[in-house]
């Protein structure tokens, strides 16, 4: 039992010690004080009249041992020059030994060892120094140096608090490899647990610009710990002493259906009631708005330098346009999924319906489509249209297995999985198509080179998205020679960096007067054409360090997407006149803007984004009918003739068709369906709390609300004059 208090007394000791500075001066001050009055008693008990040599010499009698141990020289001036001998000198001398070794020996180690501790801690992330204005990043893993990068261009000065469990110094020298010195001076490493609320007044999170919670993408578990990183910092900010809280919550989610969720549940309405304004982002779905939207991604060694993406719809699609757009994945791994998806959301053209059709016209040869090849594709089908059941519910599918022998006749198999018939079904512009076979299998390569050979009829893209990055890489330098002469776009997932194939296209890619001549002679005849080089339209996408990228002028727009419909008058279906709107003060429009936003659910949030990123799309599709080339910016502001509006406005409602289905709603049967059933509407249109639209249906079946598409649509000019002056923001 002794030995047991003992070892505890110990362990007690040595925590206080290891603690801080302060603890370790606090235990030399008792030892400090144990031996002053054992000095005090080894004088006393000499037996020699130290106090009578103190008077003689003006020395105080009680600063005698107090000046024994701190003065070095003390035994040298007082005693030996003095002829002090005896018990008196022994005592003194006792006395000068224990301060020598205290205060020479003890002070001096104490001090080193706790610059070394200090150092130690510095390094290990054990210090705290930022107190307000910073951003903090929760995690680690391989895509945080682009949420920095994000940061920096907002503001190169920022300071960004980085709080992982992982060891600080990898971290710090991870991230040497990617940012410069003056940089890294911004960076602080703090160690820390997420989910620990105990290390949030450290790093003082309720005065912190913006928060990012990264977490580690290899983990399994990532999704539900960032879940509870996001509870666990709202129980913090929620208490009654905390006034201060951050602008913004970016939490990053791993699992597609985990992403898919957050964007339609308000399962975090408590962020919302805090002030706070929540984003999930997914890196695959942030990579297809790289590609698709933003059409621009970063140079891996110089975060500055940004290079364009090629349009998949060529230079903009006009009403009259014979061609449709072709999106060819190749695997059905997660970045495939989440492109198919963005790309379901945003790719609509007005030649699939001219305003002039009615539904029995529709050109569904001009649906966008999207295809994917996998050797489980029959598989992948199955729970890709289970994950989107009620966009299948009315939308055929095309099947092609290509896996066998003798495969199948060239024309895919048209394959239903709907609810409804008729008028009711098929009325999409968008359609998915599943291949059965190996990518190096013969059979599909003869399909692929079937489509790029196809240029009258589609806008062909290749997105190589399997798994192992090597496969991707071997098949885009070895694809059929007609991608490469019909520079058919060609995108590589990589894992890291882009500089390879980055640089492959860069010395490939010819200006026009330096393409390279190409040869032929048919039925005797000499064509001489001009070329790229092989390579000079394959383009990186999935770099890890360079994944993050926050499209602010889409997310404004949607605020004034959503301002438009907070203030229309539904009686007439229309918005405020937009000479009223140029009359009001900006920062009044802006102020409302935000404050409007924030009222709004997490599904309403995001109709409103996929609204604006669609915006760029209909941009194109107004210069292609306006005869102007693609990047003509001119006359981006001038006002939409009844034709233009038309075209958009079904365009706009193809696209919220597409967007309602793949965000979990879905259209009503006939016993639902408050059209059906006119009598009843006031009740049966409460179901759309149900996530059961009852606007889900082709155009020209629309009541008086497709009038809200055209009055939206004539808006499109203000919404990006308003935009226009924006800091652009990767």
């Amino acid at each position: 039992m002794k030995k047991k208090t003992q070892r505890r007394l110990w362990l007690r000791f040595d925590r206080i010690l290891s603690q801080n500075f302060l603890k370790q001066l606090a235990v030399l001050g008792v030892v400090f004080l144990v031996v002053l009055a054992f000095s005090y008693l080894m004088l006393a008990l000499s037996g020699s009249n130290w106090q009578a040599f103190c008077r003689s010499h003006d020395l105080n009698p009680w600063l005698l041992p107090l000046y024994l141990l701190i003065d070095s020289n003390a035994l040298n001036n007082l005693y030996i020059d003095n002829g002090v001998h005896g018990w008196m000198l022994f005592a003194s001398t006792i006395s000068f030994l224990l301060g020598a070794f205290i205060f020479n020996g003890i002070i001096i180690g104490l001090i080193t060892t706790s610059i070394e501790s200090r150092v130690k801690d510095h390094k290990e992330g054990r210090i705290h120094y930022l107190l307000s204005g910073h951003y903090i990043i929760m995690g680690y893993d391989n895509t945080l140096p682009s949420f920095i990068t994000h940061v920096f261009d907002k503001d190169k000065d920022a300071y960004v608090l980085i709080l992982s469990s992982m060891n600080a110094k990898e971290i710090r020298e991870k991230l040497r490899k990617s940012f410069r010195q003056d940089q890294l001076e911004h960076i602080i490493i703090n160690y820390g647990h997420r989910i620990t609320a105990d290390t949030y007044p450290d790093i003082h999170l309720e005065s912190a610009e913006q928060i990012y919670i990264v977490g580690n993408l290899q983990k399994s578990s990532h999704d539900a710990i960032n879940v509870e990183c996001v509870d666990c910092i709202c129980r913090y900010l929620d208490q009654p002493h905390i006034q201060q809280r951050p602008a913004r919550i970016t939490c990053v989610f791993k699992d597609l259906d985990t992403y898919a969720t957050f964007k339609t549940t308000d399962i975090f309405q408590k962020v919302s009631a805090l002030g706070i304004e929540f984003i999930p982002y997914n890196t695959h779905a942030g990579w297809a708005k790289q590609v698709f939207i933003r059409r621009q991604y970063r140079d891996f060694d110089n975060r500055k330098q940004t290079y364009p993406y090629p349009s998949v719809y060529g230079n903009g699609i006009s009403a009259d346009d014979p061609k449709y757009v072709h999106l060819v994945f190749v695997g059905t791994t997660h970045f495939a999924v989440a492109f198919a998806m963005e790309a379901a959301q945003v790719l609509h053209f007005p030649n699939f319906m001219h305003d002039s059709c009615t539904t029995d016209q529709r050109n569904s040869s001009r649906r966008t489509r999207i295809t994917f090849i996998d050797i489980n594709a029959d598989k992948e089908k199955d729970e890709f249209i289970i994950r989107n059941r009620h966009f299948f519910e009315v939308q055929s599918y095309l099947y092609h297995d290509l896996s066998t022998p003798t495969p199948q006749p060239q024309d895919p198999v048209r394959t239903e999985f709907l609810k409804f018939h008729g008028s009711n079904s098929n009325f999409l512009d968008v359609e998915f198509e599943f291949i059965k076979g190996d990518v190096f299998s013969q059979p599909i390569q003869d399909e692929i080179t079937r489509w790029a050979n196809d240029k009258d009829h589609q806008y062909l893209s290749i997105f190589l998205a399997l798994a192992n990055q090597r496969s991707n890489f071997v098949l885009s330098m070895n694809m059929p020679d007609e991608i490469y002469s019909n520079e058919i776009p060609v995108f590589i997932r990589q894992d890291r960096s882009d500089n390879f194939v980055t640089n492959l296209r860069t010395t490939d890619q010819r200006t026009e007067d330096l393409k390279l001549p190409y040869a032929i002679v048919e039925n005797g005849n000499l064509t001489i054409q001009k070329h790229q080089a092989r390579y000079a339209n394959i383009y990186p996408f999935g770099m890890e360090e360079t994944a993050y990228s926050a499209d602010e002028h889409s997310l404004q727009r949607a605020k004034l997407i959503n301002y438009l419909y907070a203030t229309a008058n539904y009686t007439t279906y229309k918005f405020t006149g937009v000479l009223t709107l140029e009359a009001i003060p900006t920062q009044q429009i802006w102020e409302r803007a935000n404050a409007e936003w924030k009222k709004l659910s997490v599904a309403l949030k995001w109709s409103n984004l996929y609204s604006a990123y669609a915006m760029r799309t209909k941009l194109a599709t107004l210069r292609a009918m306006r005869h102007l080339k693609p990047d003509d910016t001119t006359h981006d502001f001038d006002t939409l003739s009844d034709q233009e509006t038309e075209a958009l406005a079904i365009m706009e409602h193809n696209r919220w068709n597409v967007e309602k289905l793949l965000m979990g709603y879905r259209k009503p049967q006939s016993k639902e369906d408050k059209n059906a059933s006119p009598q009843y509407a006031d009740q049966l249109k409460k179901n759309k709390d149900l996530f059961i639209h009852h606007d889900i249906r082709p155009f020209d079946q629309l009541g008086t609300i497709k009038e809200l598409d055209s009055e939206f649509t004539r808006y499109i000019p203000w919404i990006m004059k308003m935009t226009e002056n924006m800091t652009t923001q990767y």
